[in-house]
């Protein structure tokens, strides 16, 4: 399901600024900036794709905790990691995991060459720059799907934000993610112990179920209040070791 950007009635704040639209193989991806927030010099970065809202530079605390839950939930003992973290989105998944010395490889999955452009060249640099020169880190542009569903590479934990959540996708494609063969491919791609967590902007049951259905263990959720509405939500599943 794709929705429209809305801006609510009591929003103060002048109306965004378009920085760069640009079309591409899955569609439309536009990066905006609206006045003083929490983003770098007071201005927040928001990325939209097909007209849905994806994310921005406000807060991050959801996309921190994805990657936090996930080597929180890894055996005890496991030394330096892999994590695969996709997409690229605003970059704060990917500082983060940057910033944590305890991953050892970082691979990053991102299949707009926009969203790599405005990290590597645009304003999104001052967040990830730091992380895209760790030598730990490989940058992949690429699309996520194929990627899981082909790559040799296993990994020690998933780290999943590309859509809304697994019933709100960005694109029709990125549904195959979610369904059977797409979790059976997800779980293929960790090592015995490896920790499946998927961001969503809003609990999913049936999802949970799903990961169930596929083989996965310890399968919860972790929530995180936001200002308006349900709270986000990071699924963490477990492939028996």
């Amino acid at each position: 399901m794709t929705v429209p950007y809305v801006r609510y009635d009591n929003d103060t704040e002048a109306a965004p600024v378009t920085v760069e639209r640009r079309e591409g193989p899955y569609g439309e991806v536009v990066l905006r900036r609206r006045g003083a927030g929490g983003g770098a010099a007071g201005e927040v970065y928001e990325i939209i794709a097909n007209g849905c809202f994806l994310m921005d530079t406000s807060d991050g605390r959801s996309e921190r905790l994805l990657v936090d839950a996930a080597l929180a939930a890894l055996p005890a003992g496991r030394t330096d990691p892999a994590v695969l973290i996709g997409g690229l989105g605003v970059g704060f998944s990917l500082a983060h995991a940057a910033a944590e010395p305890r991953w050892g490889r970082i691979t990053v999955v991102e299949r707009e060459g926009a969203v790599i452009d405005w990290h590597r060249t645009g304003p999104l640099a001052a967040i990830s720059a730091g992380a895209l020169a760790d030598p730990r880190t490989e940058l992949l542009h690429t699309d996520l799907v194929a990627h899981v569903r082909t790559a040799g590479a296993t990994y020690d934990a998933l780290c999943l934000d590309i859509d809304n959540g697994p019933g709100w996708t960005v694109t029709e494609d990125n549904g195959g993610l979610y369904s059977p063969t797409g979790l059976a491919a997800c779980r293929a791609r960790l090592t015995p112990g490896g920790v499946l967590a998927v961001w969503s902007a809003q609990p999913s049951p049936e999802f949970d179920d799903a990961l169930r259905n596929a083989g996965f263990d310890g399968v919860r959720t972790e929530e995180i209040t936001v200002a308006r509405g349900v709270p986000d939500v990071v699924h963490l599943a477990v492939k028996a070791a």
